[in-house]
């Protein structure tokens, strides 16, 4: 009898280590494509989305204007004419702490614009992750990117908004001071 559990013992017990032994974690996901549109990215580092929009620009120059109480957030903006397709728009970007924490396209047009746009967006992105009324958005983690679009008739406004909510955070450093109420 203990022969018989001796060889019963030798044929289970590979089968029982191999049951407790922890299987290999699967392969990594490949990370999500980034979110980016015309060249520009959430969070990207200010130098280079200077650059990026000064060789976009015609007829115009790159502006900045810093806030009042600190040289650490500023607001730049530009007229741009895209050379891949002769797309014009306005553009424009918030910088905290050398970081773009915003950028933003807007157009104007009529309602086959705005189809061209999302038609694009679609082919870079994939199928909207969120659709309301008059938007659509895509996310990445705490970066976005959503187009907006407003109008009536033949006509539209149209824009592209580029957001990393990790650098807008930031901005919470640079905020006033609210002064305390005095009863009265």
């Amino acid at each position: 009898m203990i022969p018989l559990r001796l060889g019963l013992a030798a044929i289970l017990l590979p089968a029982v280590v191999a049951a407790q032994t922890p299987r290999p974690p699967p392969p990594p996901r490949p990370p999500p494509p980034p979110l980016a549109y015309r060249g520009f990215s959430p969070g990207m580092p200010y130098r280079d989305f200077a650059t990026r929009a000064r060789a976009l620009a015609r007829n115009d120059t790159l502006r900045c204007q810093t806030m009042r109480s600190t040289a650490q957030v500023m607001d730049c903006g530009v007229r741009v004419r895209d050379p891949a397709d002769s797309a014009r728009f306005y553009l424009s970007a918030n910088v905290i702490e050398g970081r773009v924490s915003v950028v933003s396209f807007k157009d104007s047009g009529g309602v086959a614009m705005v189809e061209r746009v999302k038609r694009d967006l679609r082919q870079r992105l994939g199928a909207p992750q969120r659709r309301e009324r008059s938007m659509w958005e895509w996310s990445n983690g705490r970066r976005f990117i959503r187009l907006n679009w407003r109008g009536s008739g033949g006509w539209r406004v149209l824009f592209v908004t580029l957001n990393d909510r990790d650098v807008m955070d930031r901005i919470a450093r640079y905020r006033p001071a609210t002064r305390p109420r005095h009863a009265p």
